[in-house]
């Protein structure tokens, strides 16, 4: 067997807990240049480069998997099923209401033999997707990706997440405290909690996103939570308060900002403005003073002029400030709202503007590194060896580099901070820039 995850941290979870299902069934993974018998493709369909990825990705599988059941699933395969199905090699379309019975499909198509290649398409109308697919990845021993909650009710002009996904939902506190242990009892030392619009928690069983939080930070054996993404709406005095007090829940914070104008983030339908925006993040650094703050921000919507961007720059250079931004050019998404809205912003225009706010991203994320330096901090080393050297994170989210020993892997450890260095070499699922700093286990 072989799995592709395209797109996000969700995703990633949904993806590993597929696989369990398929090695706890006897199945197992091809290895690295070995063919595979059955291919699973967990797919994104945020802007319209992912699903030109997904594609992509679809095509290579089958290609290089010749003969292989190809089964497809995700945002791609719920949006667009009968584009996927057309594609010459694919078995299995299924979406995400079904994505639980994956297994049960290609089990019972491998039962029935290949028979004739037309797809088999397993998908339902937005309204009717209600079920929660529990699921983490614990692939590595480092760090797993716990979904908490799926789906938005939110309705931003530009996304197409709530008909990919469906309304806001979840499981129980227990029963994701129960998945918690699981990963615990993996070795795991670190999670990120994950979901579409996790601060949204709770919809389902009347709970909320704090005593989500206040549930998991008493499991025993996990030593630090990470909060993935949270709208600045329903980051909460309450939930900022609990993170700054309690010696688990890390301090970092992923906050959507999507723009700096509030003229834009009317158009964009967002439930906040600029003055929301910084109230929030000032709220955060005066209870947790060394936090990284990493902001999601889209360039390019329709109607945004220059002074809309230029606006959306100073207060991003001036008043926020962050240790990172994670920039998008906006891509059209057929059925949204801003798809037909007039002064589309022309690619070339909206590709200089991105080029800008990298700029701006890299020195901001190098001067909030060299704030620490010289400070020791804990650090949590993965097993990755490059040239000699690993790596890990401190507490607030800088990669830090140390000659490789053995016996680090997997431990917190105080470390010195020494100095910033850049071009780091790549580390999978880092949200910072390109500067990493050396350091000193202590």
């Amino acid at each position: 067997m072989a799995f592709y995850t395209l797109g996000c941290k969700l995703n990633f979870s949904e993806t590993a807990t597929i696989a369990r299902q398929f090695e706890e069934g006897g199945f197992v993974r091809a290895g690295k240049g070995e063919q595979a018998d059955i291919c699973v493709i967990n797919t994104c369909s945020v802007t319209e480069h992912a699903e030109k990825k997904c594609r992509h990705i679809v095509r290579k599988a089958v290609r290089e998997n010749p003969g292989a059941l190809v089964a497809v699933t995700g945002c791609y395969a719920q949006l667009r099923p009968q584009e996927l199905a057309a594609i010459e090699g694919v078995d299995i379309v299924t979406g995400n209401n079904e994505k639980g019975l994956l297994y049960t499909q290609v089990a019972d198509r491998v039962g029935r033999g290949a028979g004739g290649r037309s797809a088999e398409v397993h998908t339902c109308a937005v309204q009717e997707i209600h079920s929660f697919f529990a699921a983490f990845s614990a692939g590595g021993r480092t760090r797993a990706f716990l979904k908490v909650q799926d789906g938005c009710d939110y309705r931003c002009a530009y996304c197409t997440i709530p008909d990919a996904r469906g309304a806001s939902r979840n499981i129980a506190v227990a029963e994701l405290v129960r998945e918690a242990e699981q990963i615990a009892e993996r070795g795991v030392k670190e999670v990120v909690i994950t979901g579409v619009n996790i601060g949204d928690f709770g919809r389902t069983t009347g709970e909320s996103f704090l005593q989500l939080i206040e549930a998991l930070d008493a499991v025993e054996g996990i030593g630090r939570y990470r909060i993935s993404s949270i709208e600045p709406n329903l980051l909460t005095d309450e939930v900022i308060a609990f993170c700054a007090r309690s010696a688990k829940f890390m301090p970092h914070f992923h906050v959507p900002l999507q723009s700096g104008s509030d003229r834009i983030l009317r158009l964009m339908r967002r439930r906040y403005d600029t003055a929301r925006f910084a109230e929030r993040i000032e709220r955060v650094r005066e209870a947790l003073p060394d936090a990284f703050l990493g902001i999601d921000v889209i360039v390019g919507f329709p109607g945004e002029t220059e002074t809309d961007f230029e606006e959306a720059y100073r207060f991003l250079a001036e008043t926020v400030r962050p240790a990172y931004l994670h920039i998008f050019p906006y891509s059209v998404r057929p059925g949204t709202p801003a798809a037909v809205f007039p002064d589309q912003v022309p690619p070339e225009t909206a590709a200089e503007r991105v080029a800008r706010l990298g700029q701006l991203s890299a020195r901001l994320h190098a001067e909030f590194c060299a704030r620490f330096t010289g400070q020791v901090r804990p650090v949590l080393f993965e097993s990755t060896v490059k040239g000699g050297r690993m790596a890990g994170f401190t507490d607030n989210y800088i990669r830090v580099e140390v000659p490789y020993e053995r016996e680090l892997v997997n431990t917190i450890v105080p470390v010195e901070l020494l100095s910033v260095a850049s071009a780091a070499p790549e580390a999978s699922g880092y949200a910072g820039g390109d500067e990493y700093m050396t350091g000193r286990v202590r």
